[in-house]
């Protein structure tokens, strides 16, 4: 039987049988279990395809398994404090956690903690990456979601603070998801709130595109892949689809229910805490405190599977399946080393690890960022700027260089009436 495509990665607040299991997407086999303790909602990752962490509940403590051995507990990474939510980049090269109302950024391949940011006023709740990890967003019980662009955090200058791209503040209440699209630092996010609003941002600017009121708290929310749809998991157990493709689609609107892709799925009876969707858009997973996980058709409505949970869903996404998962035998490429409690581990007493390459970006200035549409019209002047003057130059080099266009359209004339001369030649010569 060959390696499934697509996963399911999943969690629920018992963990009474596993921490967190491997479920094969389109049977709901159980594939891989990995034990020891319960991880929080919001703190389960997979670490460049190698390693599974997930957060602790209610401990200062990040459980840590190579992806592939799931019966040995392989390490456990001593936090700070409690950590709330936790995530790594995409590209695997770096860890985020948010620990009480702190962000702390870990560098995977030294271990080193190179930022902890203190911008949110309460508890963190959720934290994401974009899909090229150049930037990651946090969101909190105070109401914020900040945008932070990694080039400006991992900066060599200490006397800098880090500051956010932007801070998204129309929420009147706590952040409860946050989910980033594709294409990178241009791409669209969307955050849930308690406030029984989502709402829909452009990353680049950090201008709110849409906000959907509903009748309920919003507990999670994801897009499809092409950004066709928006789905939001109430705290009533209904899981809302709203159409980003409606005409006349106002910035401003209340959900109902039509015939324009604005429908509901209904079968939990409880808050649904987690959503995701398959790499081709046709199936959602969702994951309820109601103790199952569904995997729905989008395109009927209809619930597929439930699988029974012995706790509350914490965790539930869908991921394509690591190349490693299935090979006994395999071993990460690279160790995880132990990650720093201080900014300076030197002077710390913690030591630094060696054998290694620490590569660092150059000292970052937090100036007022140029909008990609300006990028893009700047770009264009200067190509236009640079082509009149390559091609047509000034003063004398115009002059020389009419008279060597002139040269070569007075050539061409001669080749095409040479040509013509040749051909009339041979239509007209008797047989």
């Amino acid at each position: 039987m060959s390696a499934p495509m697509e996963i399911v990665v999943c969690a629920d607040s018992a963990g009474q049988l596993w921490n967190c299991a491997v479920i094969e997407l389109h049977s709901g086999t159980n594939l891989l279990s990995y034990r020891g303790g319960n991880s929080s909602s919001r703190a389960l990752t997979v670490l460049n395809g190698e390693y599974i962490l997930g957060a602790q509940l209610g401990k200062n403590l990040i459980n840590v398994w190579e992806i592939q051995r799931k019966d040995q507990l392989q390490q456990k990474i001593v936090c700070p404090g409690m950590v709330t939510c936790l995530t790594a980049s995409p590209n695997g090269l770096y860890l985020v956690a948010g620990i009480a109302e702190a962000i702390y950024l870990w560098e995977v391949s030294t271990g080193n903690l190179l930022a902890i940011l203190n911008r949110h006023y309460q508890d963190l709740t959720c934290l994401r990456f974009t899909d090229d990890s150049s930037h990651f967003i946090s969101g909190g019980k105070d109401n914020l979601a900040l945008v932070w662009s990694l080039a400006s955090v991992v900066q060599l200058d200490p006397s800098k603070t880090p500051e956010p791209c932007h801070v998204l503040s129309r929420h009147s209440l706590p952040i409860t998801d946050i989910h980033c699209g594709l294409m990178g630092p241009q791409a669209r996010l969307a955050t849930a709130s308690l406030d029984q609003t989502v709402k829909l941002w452009e990353l680049s600017s950090g201008e709110m595109l849409l906000s959907v009121l509903f009748d309920v708290g919003i507990m999670s929310v994801t897009f499809d892949p092409c950004e066709y749809f928006l789905f939001c998991g109430g705290s009533d157990g209904g899981i809302f689809q709203v159409s980003l493709c409606s005409q006349g689609l106002s910035r401003d609107k209340t959900f109902q229910s039509d015939n324009e892709g604005n429908q509901v799925f209904k079968g939990h009876r409880n808050l649904v805490s987690c959503l995701s969707v398959s790499m081709d858009g046709t199936l959602l997973l969702s994951g309820s405190h109601d103790e199952t996980i569904r995997l729905w058709d989008i395109q009927s409505k209809q619930s597929i599977r439930s699988i029974n949970q012995k706790g509350p869903v914490t965790n539930a996404f869908i991921i394509r399946t690591p190349a490693n998962m299935f090979l006994p035998d395999s071993r990460p490429g690279i160790p995880l080393p132990r990650f720093s409690h201080h900014l300076n581990p030197s002077e710390q007493g913690e030591g630094v690890e060696t054998g290694g390459v620490c590569v660092r970006l150059a000292p970052h200035t937090q100036t007022q960022k140029e909008t990609y549409l300006e990028k893009a019209d700047k770009l264009y002047t200067l190509m236009s700027a640079v082509t009149d003057k390559s091609v047509f130059g000034s003063g004398e080099n115009t002059k020389v260089r009419v008279s060597e266009l002139e040269e070569e359209v007075r050539t061409l004339k001669k080749v095409n009436k040479d040509l013509y001369d040749f051909s009339a030649q041979l239509l007209t010569k008797p047989i």
